[in-house]
């Protein structure tokens, strides 16, 4: 996995995996959780501004994407020696808030392939369960953006992940897009290592904003 290709992330806290990176916390994304957060925002404004989160996400996640020495020449007939992406990327949403995410993915990503997973958390035990995926046929040989705004205890997301794997995609070439996620401590009657932790070696990218998670597996806030 290549993640030299983002200087501008910062590594989480040391308890979560290396592979695990945020956005830079400017004032502008600060101001744009605090926004997204206050009871009082309307709910244009709301959707407007978790867009320009999550297209900041998509796009920070590019830019962990390997890359390839790439001539071309230019309008004016001089040759430019640049970069091109090594391979096809794909989304997956995890059904349904997931599904959110993917106006930011094709705002960048132009006729990008977007498959879905439906996995819903049993109630009484708290495990995920797949209920059902629709993938590209060829997703083996692409890169895959796994997208879910928020993480709570990760199974479902843990689960995503083994379905993608199951489909011929190495974990190197998965990174899990998120938006709010549940603080490391606190994992209700899952207590144990961080959630990201369920992500193996997985490549993971967020904005940080922290959440309190219940002892119902729910983010606080986020319903």
């Amino acid at each position: 996995m290549v993640l030299e290709n983002a200087p501008s992330s910062q590594t989480t806290p040391a308890a979560l995996p290396p592979s695990v990176f945020t956005l830079p916390q400017t004032a502008q994304l600060e101001a744009l959780y605090t926004i997204i957060r206050d009871k009082d925002t309307s709910r244009g404004d709301f959707l407007f501004y978790s867009d320009r989160i999550i297209r900041l996400l998509v796009e920070e996640g590019l830019n962990h994407l390997p890359v390839v020495p790439k001539t071309v020449e230019t309008p004016t007939g001089a040759t430019y020696e640049g970069v091109g992406f090594e391979g096809k990327i794909c989304g997956v949403s995890i059904l349904r808030a997931g599904e959110a995410m993917e106006a930011g993915l094709r705002e960048v990503c132009r006729s990008v392939r977007i498959g879905k997973i439906l996995i819903q958390r049993d109630e009484e035990t708290a495990q995920p369960k797949l209920f059902y995926a629709k993938l590209p046929q060829d997703i083996a040989s692409r890169y895959v953006l796994l997208l879910d705004p928020m993480l709570a205890t990760g199974g479902s997301a843990a689960k995503a992940v083994e379905v993608i794997k199951e489909h011929g995609v190495p974990e190197e070439r998965i990174i899990f897009i998120n938006l709010v996620r549940a603080t490391p401590c606190e994992q209700g009657p899952r207590a144990g290592p961080p959630v990201c932790r369920e992500l193996g070696r997985d490549l993971g990218l967020r904005s940080c904003a922290p959440a309190r998670i219940t002892t119902h597996h729910q983010i606080q806030g986020a319903a």
